[in-house]
């Protein structure tokens, strides 16, 4: 099949967790070209018929409610929630049923990833995870694919999904509510991944009006068949990745549900569906009691800012990986600026472990590393090995330099007037945008107020004002470019602020 050519619908044979690196050694495919676009639907995606209210699952005390929800509690786990399992590095754990056990042997051959991409729409292309798997991702996955138009539609198969022999270990996401229509897209991409799964967890308006996502959290029942079919007919092994229900005892119900459905690895968010900014943090403390109430593989996913967060968040849950999304974003390096793996832990830890307050605000600080251009053209090679639309790509330059650009407007603006943008332009404005910084050693990228938690009182200006003042304070010999004192330095970022804040 060349690079051109549509996926062609595959039935395969069982896959045989037993057999001896059996994920690693299909034949290799050849990439396939095709990016995205954003779905864009008003209608479900299929038509599934409403259900009687019933009973959600057992253990499960109520359904979502329908006002925002509130940081759970954190009450000690039911008495029948099983003892922790030894979080090790090898191995496959003791005592395990035969589905459980298939679960880890296929999560133990692909080596056991614990950095990980997640996916992003529009953000977690080939190009960009190829970047992160050079920095010291272990796997990644696709963004979250359309499953009735992947099916329906030869045009969303060839912009959405994008591969090639390199890009492995892949977990595919579809978002769906119908069985069938997900078995015979999960058809289509079975031998060019490691996991099909099922988004649980989009909390947007697109997934209420499509009935997707977290609003399958209203009907387990469907929820359960999807996964149960799937799991019968997929040549490959199951997951999902959820986000928690209010009640900590109704989170760990609906984790079993799943297990027991087929899912054979499981990515928690630690907010509910209502909490959707990641400036509200997560709570480790229900990753920690569905790792504890499971025997398959679980990531965690939340409060994830930097190579030492991964590190706390494995020490406290007890999860087998971790998911980071938003500080890739800013930072495609993050992985690896730490190459040694986690040592073997426990899934109890010191309860005096530092752990962020779940449903507190917290500012997200400003993610530019000195590396940041670098980076960026190393990005943009990949973009020219494997091409995708150019909207991904000056998304993923406002991410990566978004702290430089409320330096240089000038650059943005060019940016955002090129019509249409090359590769070779953007590649050549950061070799510019370099020259300048290196022209003058006291530019420094500024924060984005937005992201900012204000203290009662303060507004964005205030916020600027303070960020600009304690650049200032660093500065050594006190002359910013043009400007002969370090007052006038901090007017000049202060007025680069302005404009930002008003654009």
């Amino acid at each position: 099949m060349d690079a051109a050519s549509p996926l062609k619908k595959q039935k395969l044979p069982p896959f045989d967790l037993n057999a001896a690196d059996a994920s690693l050694t299909r034949p290799e495919a050849p990439r396939v070209d095709i990016p995205a676009t954003n779905p864009s639907t008003d209608g479900p995606i299929a038509d599934v018929s409403p259900t009687e209210p019933e009973p959600l699952i057992a253990g499960m005390t109520s359904a979502l409610p329908d006002g925002p929800a509130q940081s759970s509690p954190n009450p000690s786990p039911p008495e029948n929630t099983p003892r922790p399992l030894m979080i090790l590095r090898s191995g496959i754990p003791p005592g395990l049923s035969p589905r459980a056990q298939r679960a880890w042997e296929h999560y133990r051959k692909l080596g056991s990833p614990w950095r990980i991409v997640a996916p992003m729409v529009d953000q977690s292309e080939l190009p960009f995870r190829m970047l992160c798997r050079k920095h010291g991702a272990d796997a990644a996955y696709t963004p979250m694919l359309h499953s009735r138009l992947f099916v329906d539609s030869e045009r969303y198969r060839k912009e959405h999904f994008t591969t090639c022999p390199e890009d492995r270990p892949l977990f595919v996401q579809f978002c769906a509510n119908n069985p069938d229509t997900l078995v015979e897209a999960a058809r289509y991409v079975e031998p060019y991944c490691d996991y099909i799964d099922l988004n649980l967890g989009c909390p947007q308006a697109i997934a209420k009006r499509g009935n997707y996502g977290s609003f399958l959290m209203d009907d387990l029942p469907l929820v359960r068949s999807i996964v149960s079919a799937l799991s019968a007919a997929s040549s490959v092994p199951v997951a999902c990745k959820i986000r928690m229900f209010p009640s900590i005892d109704d989170t760990i119900a609906y984790a079993r549900m799943l297990e027991e459905a087929g899912c054979q690895l499981l990515a928690v968010h630690g907010r509910t569906r209502d909490q959707k900014s990641a400036r509200l943090t997560a709570d480790w403390h229900v990753i920690k009691a569905v790792r504890e109430a499971v025997s398959i593989p679980v990531l965690a996913n939340g409060n994830i800012r930097n190579l030492s967060d991964v590190r706390a968040c494995m020490a406290f849950t007890g999860a087998d990986g971790v998911l980071s999304a938003d500080t890739l974003l800013e930072d495609p390096a993050m992985f690896g600026r730490e190459i040694d793996p986690p040592a073997e832990i426990s899934g109890r830890v010191s309860e005096a472990l530092d752990v962020p307050q779940p449903g507190t605000w917290h500012a997200l600080p400003l993610m530019t590393p000195p590396d940041v251009i670098d980076v960026t053209i190393e990005y943009l090679e990949m973009v020219k090995k494997y091409p995708v639309p150019m909207r991904m790509v000056k998304g993923h330059m406002f991410k990566l330099l978004g702290g430089w650009f409320r330096v240089h407007t000038d650059l943005r603006d060019g940016l955002n007037q090129q019509q249409p943008a090359t590769v070779d332009y953007i590649i050549n404005m950061c070799k510019e945008m370099a020259q300048r910084n290196a022209a003058d050693p006291l530019l420094r990228p500024l924060p984005d107020p937005r992201r900012q938690t204000p203290p009662e009182g303060k507004t964005m200006k205030k916020i600027i004002e303070a960020a600009v003042e304690k650049a200032g304070e660093a500065i050594d010999p006190p002359a910013g470019k043009g400007a002969k004192t370090a007052s006038e330095y901090r007017e000049q970022r202060l007025q680069l602020g302005k404009v930002a804040v008003r654009a």
